[in-house]
């Protein structure tokens, strides 16, 4: 099992005293518009092909209950772990020991590209992809229009809401996973959604499932494996 280490420093978003990606899951305060985010940074396992990229993964609506310890995003962590990418988790503003308060949406995109500037200056060389569960899907969806992202993941995004509607071009390929029996966020708003995006994502619907994935994780966690770049060669 890959040693874990514990370390609640201060780092500063531009990398000044995190020169490189950890070796080690690290778990960590990082600089952000707000004081400080809690991160956890996990590098690539060591039995798989690497794939040169950092999947940075934000979680569900921290009004709700939402952290990054939530097992979807726990899902698309390993699922991304497996296809050799290093990933990230972090908590938004105002949730576990992040500093701050709820900002609507609005402040937890900058939180999002807080991550992504301290990610692109420890591991330039990786590409970006970005991912999110519910809330979280919104927020990287919004990240992914901001800054050069090389693939986005979305797990039951919320439309209507967070000014999904309005969404600008997303350039880089886009996944869509959407139970076909979610209670809290309407599937056929999603595909009628979907129908209005150029390009048009890749939509998965999963049949029998609601929004939390409930006894399907680990179908969730195939059909990503199965479905983006980077399947791992033991």
């Amino acid at each position: 099992m890959r040693q874990s280490l514990i370390e609640f420093q201060s780092h500063n978003y531009e990398g000044e005293q995190m020169k490189d990606f950890p070796q080690i899951e690290t778990h960590f305060l990082l600089a952000s518009p707000a004081g400080e985010l809690e991160v956890v940074a996990t590098p690539r396992k060591q039995n798989v092909t690497p794939f040169p990229a950092v999947a940075i993964i934000c979680h569900p609506h921290p009004v709700f209950g939402g952290t990054m310890t939530n097992k979807v995003v726990s899902t698309l962590m390993r699922a991304f772990s497996d296809m050799g990418l290093q990933t990230v988790r972090f908590n938004f503003r105002g949730v576990g020991k992040s500093t701050g308060t709820f900002a609507e949406g609005v402040g937890e995109i900058d939180d999002l590209l807080a991550v992504i500037a301290w990610v692109k200056s420890v591991s330039p060389d990786d590409a970006i992809w970005l991912s999110g569960f519910s809330f979280g899907a919104a927020m990287s969806a919004h990240g992914a229009t901001k800054v050069p992202v090389a693939q986005l993941v979305s797990i039951a995004p919320p439309v209507p809401r967070f000014n999904l509607p309005t969404l600008p071009p997303v350039t880089c390929p886009w996944l869509i996973i959407q139970g076909e029996e979610d209670d809290v966020v309407i599937p056929q708003d999603v595909y009628a959604w979907i129908e209005t995006r150029d390009p048009k994502p890749q939509l998965i619907r999963v049949p029998g499932t609601g929004h939390y994935f409930h006894g399907k994780l680990m179908e969730l966690r195939e059909l990503l494996v199965a479905n983006l770049p980077g399947i791992i060669e033991k």
